[in-house]
């Protein structure tokens, strides 16, 4: 896997390939890159992405830290690549998985089980999501992952009804499933039920606007 996009400096434009061939990679380096992703996730799941240094992490790998942040850059890209195989997976779903996420179902339906299922990713993994969209200016709109699901949201307005301004709303929609904004919600005590029923009436009230 290439190298991901760095955090807290100029950031050359590196992506996260989502979906797509990877690289080939000595035996070794997979052993090796496997070890420290593994480290990192305890670690993160135990004190939070934020509260574990690269150092850190480096000790408890036993490898080097330049070793380390050549290959990750910092935390947010360890955070990508921790989520990666998983984020795979969702949008596998996403193109050919059962209805309604998958295709097979009315849009609405889709659109509604969409945000279920970000806003299940965030429950299990909100802190490392929120690592990962954190950072620099802009931070969660870059790579693949975001226009992605831009996209998908995009296509899915278009098909309620080609009037609605899919353009602006796909942007307030992916607003409301921000990693940010939902471990805010969490701090503040809503619920993911809430959370999940808040979306669904979002996505009706826009669907019935359209009628």
């Amino acid at each position: 896997m290439p190298d991901l996009t760095l955090i807290g400096e100029d950031e050359p434009d590196r992506e996260l390939p989502v979906l797509g061939a990877q690289p080939s990679e000595r035996a070794d380096a997979r052993r090796n890159r496997r070890k420290i992703l593994a480290v990192a996730e305890k670690l993160f799941e135990a004190h939070g992405a934020e509260n574990v240094s690269m150092d850190a992490i480096a000790e408890a790998a036993k490898v080097g830290k330049g070793t380390l942040y050549r290959r990750f850059g910092d935390r947010r890209g360890l955070a990508h690549a921790i989520l990666d195989e998983r984020e795979r997976e969702f949008q596998e779903q996403l193109i050919r998985g059962a209805a309604p996420l998958g295709p097979g179902a009315p849009p609405v339906e889709r659109l509604i089980a969409f945000g279920e299922g970000v806003l299940e990713r965030m429950a299990a993994w909100g802190d490392l999501l929120l690592s990962a969209e954190s950072g620099a200016p802009m931070a969660r709109f870059r790579g693949p992952i975001y226009p992605t699901y831009r996209s998908h949201v995009h296509g899915l307005l278009r098909e309620i009804d080609p009037a609605l301004d899919a353009d602006y709303l796909a942007d307030v929609v992916l607003a409301a499933l921000s990693a940010e904004i939902v471990n805010y919600w969490r701090g503040q005590g809503l619920s993911e039920q809430r959370q999940r029923g808040g979306f669904r009436r979002l996505v009706e009230m826009l669907a019935g606007l359209s009628r």
